[in-house]
């Protein structure tokens, strides 16, 4: 079949329709020869092969003028086949193109998918010469246009930022109010049910598992599991179809597009976390689908013997981000996320991989360079995943600014305190204040520290105070992998129990996660389903559990849990001295005469330095001052609150708590008190100086009014 095709655009990279045609860009520096090839969306076997002539700086285009949205392409890459070179060229095998809008469909596994004789005894060095075309899913040309009907990116400044990290099938598959056939899509996340949860929970910012679309692993798929968290992508730009209602080619930007719009119209930001650290092609072993077929030495990290490749992210592969074309690629695809896609922010997946100049991580290095001065990048939400599997790749606190961290120093300190292990009462100020001691010298503010008790990865929240072990049987590999010191206590029994006591314990233990992940500084982040009291029985590593392991069991909510939980956060949301946009000083406040804050001991008088340092106390209260929160609204008004006093008292008995001194106020109102599942605006009234008793492992909030 002859086409008519003319010499086209080196740019925009990918496939782009002008509404005449589509130009094609390709880039492959040590390619010999590059064929465009064409699939009927009818009969996927039809293959039209188009040898691309033009080539411009390592960019191969052309431009089809016969060429609409909804067709199915993909690319054959020709060039020398010598792994002990770098090179694994094979034209045999169809390549998904790196800048792909949409990917029709799956992979089905097969032998014909490597590069290699899978079994041969020289492994990679030998040569497979199967077509791959019948097994793997196809590029799709997309119409990007679409009415945003004037829509805006929120811009919620962070210090009035609460992050709900959730997976779009997780979240939705089984609530009720959605209709069956649009469970666990993007649909799903955009439907007035949905929204109304997430308003009312008092959620600012809708943080999304990975929806590039990624590969499930051939290991998973022998064993009939899945890579259901998605940190396996292989298609930078394109939103994964298996979370569209419809199949339609290319339905999938749309629906997407929809669903940001809906959030925004509520009034939540959309943060994505993504995975340019690596891709779905694994080690040598690895098979065949894009990067490793286009240019093998200019995508990835090699090590000395080029065959073999640098493994920062423990998946097999690591991207060569300190390869201009990479990078360039890297930035083109979350300018594409920002400006088409609409997208408030990003999560970085293992992000010190992204920092390693040659090995060291650098934090003045090129990736961060690039984003700092792009006037795209730069303004929207940008947090780093601060660590990555090599040698020095824990990095918490040592981004640049700009950045905010997840704060796993954070999850560490106060799980340790609420679950009695030896530790510093002067750790626990610091986490509790936003973490100082890692960010405050760099001028970054306490936002920069994205505070968690749980994440995704690792046990749930009820599932932190039911298991002191780990429980991943179902994962099919003898429990052996997953986290094996998680910081965890059962209560007293291992996993679910009938005993009273115990289940009461939990559920207190549950409360005092959740406060004082919420009183303290810097940005909360609630894992979907934690505050229904979500279980994987055990399991810490659901990563291959697309089923009920993993989704939300909404019929099962605890909602008792659930009524604190939204009271909690919209009483944080009501008062800025728990979401202050500068860092406490410790000193009097001008005007004021009263210390910003000031901590005590149980008996009333304040900490000294010897205090902090006693592993064995576990009790203490902070006076946060609520005229003295230095920080100015958005037009520059003066933000005052009420003063607070906020007792933890993590030993396992109940403790005379004496109150401040006069000075600090004269009259106290008990607000919230996690014993008694107690959150209300007026309660129990206390005066100076009196003994309030708090009950063992419990925190108790009192509030000075200002009239």
């Amino acid at each position: 079949m002859k086409m008519t095709q003319f010499p086209g655009s080196p740019f925009p990279l990918g496939a782009y329709w002008d509404g005449y045609g589509v130009n094609f860009a390709l880039y492959s520096e040590n390619a010999t020869a590059i064929e465009l090839c064409l699939f009927s969306a009818g009969d996927p076997s039809v293959e039209v092969r188009i040898r691309i002539k033009e080539r411009d700086n390592s960019i191969w285009h052309v431009y089809l003028p016969e060429i609409a949205p909804g067709q199915l392409y993909g690319y054959r890459v020709y060039g020398p086949y010598e792994p002990q070179n770098g090179h694994r060229f094979n034209p045999n095998k169809l390549l998904i193109d790196p800048y792909a809008k949409a990917i029709s469909g799956t992979i089905n596994w097969n032998d014909a998918l490597f590069g290699y004789e899978v079994g041969h005894p020289d492994e990679d060095l030998s040569f497979d010469d199967r077509d791959s075309a019948p097994f793997m899913p196809k590029s799709v040309v997309i119409d990007s246009r679409f009415d945003w009907e004037g829509d805006k990116l929120p811009r919620i400044p962070y210090h009035r930022t609460i992050i709900y990290e959730a997976h779009v099938k997780g979240l939705t598959k089984l609530l009720p109010a959605i209709p069956e056939e649009l469970r666990g899509t993007y649909a799903a996340i955009g439907h007035p049910a949905t929204l109304q949860y997430l308003k009312e929970l008092g959620i600012t910012a809708l943080e999304l598992m990975p929806v590039h679309h990624f590969v499930h692993d051939k290991f998973l798929a022998d064993k009939d599991l899945a890579n259901y968290w998605g940190y396996n992508t292989i298609g930078f730009f394109a939103p994964d179809i298996r979370y569209a209602s419809s199949t339609d080619h290319g339905a999938q930007v749309t629906e997407f597009k929809k669903m940001v719009k809906e959030l925004h119209k509520a009034g939540i930001e959309v943060i994505l976390d993504v995975v340019y650290n690596h891709t779905a092609e694994g080690n040598q072993l690895g098979p065949t689908l894009s990067f490793r077929g286009i240019d093998n030495v200019s995508n990835y990290r090699l090590t000395e013997d080029k065959r073999y490749y640098m493994d920062y992210t423990g998946t097999g592969n690591t991207l060569n981000a300190k390869m201009p074309n990479t990078m360039r690629m890297i930035m083109d695809s979350l300018r594409y996320w920002i400006l088409e896609m609409h997208i408030d922010g990003f999560r970085f997946d293992l992000a010190a991989s992204l920092a390693r100049e040659l090995h060291a991580v650098d934090r003045l290095g090129s990736f961060f360079q690039i984003i700092h001065q792009d006037p795209i990048i730069s303004q929207v939400k940008l947090i780093a995943e601060p660590w990555d599997v090599g040698e020095g790749g824990y990095q918490v606190g040592n981004f640049p600014p700009g950045w905010a961290e997840w704060n796993g120093k954070y999850r560490d300190c106060m799980r340790d305190y609420w679950r009695g292990a030896d530790s510093m009462l002067g750790e626990f100020a610091l986490r509790f204040t936003g973490s100082p001691d890692l960010y405050e010298e760099d001028y970054r503010s306490p936002t920069a520290s994205v505070n968690f008790i749980t994440a995704h990865d690792g046990f749930t929240l009820h599932d932190l105070v039911s298991y002191n072990e780990k429980h991943n049987e179902a994962n099919g590999e003898n429990n052996n992998d997953g986290e094996n010191h998680n910081r965890s206590w059962n209560c007293g029994a291992e996993g679910e129990t009938d005993d009273a006591e115990i289940i009461a314990l939990r559920k207190k233990q549950t409360r005092n996660f959740l406060t004082t992940l919420f009183f303290s500084q810097g940005v909360p982040m609630l894992v979907a389903g934690d505050e229904l009291g979500r279980t994987q029985d055990g399991n810490n590593n659901a990563y291959c559990q697309d089923n009920e392991i993993s989704w939300i069991n909404w019929e099962e909510a605890d909602t008792e849990l659930l009524t604190f939980t939204k009271k909690l956060i919209h009483f944080c949301k009501r008062h800025p001295v728990f979401n202050r946009r500068r860092w406490f000083k410790g000193q009097p406040v001008k005007g004021i005469g009263l210390e910003d804050i000031a901590w005590f001991k149980p008996d009333g008088t304040e900490m000294t330095e010897e205090n902090w340092n006693q592993d064995f106390a576990k009790s203490l209260g902070v006076f946060l001052n609520g005229k003295g929160i230095h920080s100015m609204g958005s037009k520059g008004e003066v933000i005052v609150d009420d003063n607070f006093y906020v007792i933890f008292n993590a030993y396992h008995e109940a403790l005379p708590f004496k109150l401040p001194p006069q000075k600090f106020g004269r009259k106290w109102v008990k607000v919230l008190d996690t014993a008694l599942n107690y959150l209300e605006e007026s309660g129990e009234n206390f005066k100076a100086a009196q003994s309030i008793n708090v009950d063992g492992r419990s925190v108790v909030l009192l509030k000075q009014p200002t009239h």
